[in-house]
């Protein structure tokens, strides 16, 4: 595993260290840690400011659930894709994801970069070369992640307490919504299929060994794909199966059920096609609840 180290954060800190140094020898009892050391979803082990005041996100995941930390305020940049809650909108962006506007995030100057899944190696090391401490939380193949990557965020920004009430109360959410109408013993699940891609340039769904898989499952479906790993789908194999119900992000659900040959397949006939809010599904965020329970629903009144 490479160990990475980054300087303390110039002057600034300098002075803040010579600072608490006073202090302690005026006769205060211990030392408020300047930085703590972490290690992230890659094993890198990066040492993080204790109280970052300044922080940029490059995931929308990281995004929400900072705001459901109440950490909102201290994100000063956000990626293109970071648009809920609303209030995402008023912090400014640093653009798109897959290829990062390096100059762009240091002149926000900050003291903390969180970044999720799609951020390439390259620019982690880039980051480290440039002494700005960069920590990456990514998505888990298990639902139950969820509750890992809460923690984690919470930790960095100072918001562990509020990391662990929002853990609790999700989690009794969820026993909640699965004590009630669970169809887990159901052996005659209605079959499913999550629309991540579509049309020319391939099929793609979310396979067994994902988050979303889980979701799909707590809701009371079996999800077709659940026999593969990765994203890819072919169309033959999704024709085949002509799932009971297909889950497809609500923008694109005009567009898939007017496509051929998708608009052939029975739950574009029979209605079954369900459209859901981008971000609830695909990202692994509190909402994911919501989801769970959005698509319980539907598939009960089919």
């Amino acid at each position: 595993m490479r160990k990475i180290r980054f300087k303390v954060y110039g002057l600034r800190f300098t002075v803040l260290g010579f600072v608490l140094l006073l202090v302690a020898c005026g006769g205060h009892q211990g030392q408020v840690a300047v930085t703590d050391t972490v290690t992230d979803d890659y094993g890198r082990t990066v040492v993080v400011p204790a109280a970052p005041q300044r922080v940029v996100s490059l995931s929308p995941a990281v995004t929400e659930i900072m705001f459901a930390l109440g950490a909102g305020d201290l994100l000063v940049g956000r990626t293109d894709f970071c648009v809920y809650p609303d209030a995402a909108g008023d912090i400014p962006s640093i653009g798109g994801i897959s290829n990062l506007n390096v100059e762009r995030i240091l002149s926000m100057q900050p003291d903390l970069i969180i970044s999720g899944s799609m951020v390439g190696k390259k620019f982690t090391d880039q980051f480290d070369q440039m002494g700005t401490p960069m920590v990456c939380v990514i998505e888990k193949p298990k639902f139950e992640a969820l509750y890992d990557n809460i923690k984690a965020i919470g930790k960095l920004v100072g918001k562990e307490h509020e990391a662990d009430s929002l853990i609790e109360n999700l989690k009794l959410r969820m026993e909640s919504l699965l004590a009630h109408g669970d169809s887990s013993q159901n052996t005659q699940l209605p079959s499913v299929y999550y629309v991540v891609g579509f049309g020319a340039g391939g099929n793609f769904t979310a396979g067994g060994n994902t988050f979303i898989n889980d979701i799909i499952r707590m809701a009371g479906g079996r999800n077709i794909a659940e026999d593969i790993e990765g994203w890819s789908y072919s169309l033959e194999a999704l024709v085949k199966e002509d799932p009971n119900f297909i889950i497809v992000r609500r923008e694109d659900s005009a567009a898939f059920c007017g496509m051929k040959p998708y608009n052939r397949l029975s739950a574009v006939k029979n209605g079954h096609v369900i459209g859901i809010v981008s971000g609830t599904l695909d990202l692994q965020v509190p909402r994911n609840i919501d989801a769970v329970l959005y698509l319980r629903k539907r598939m009960n009144n089919k």
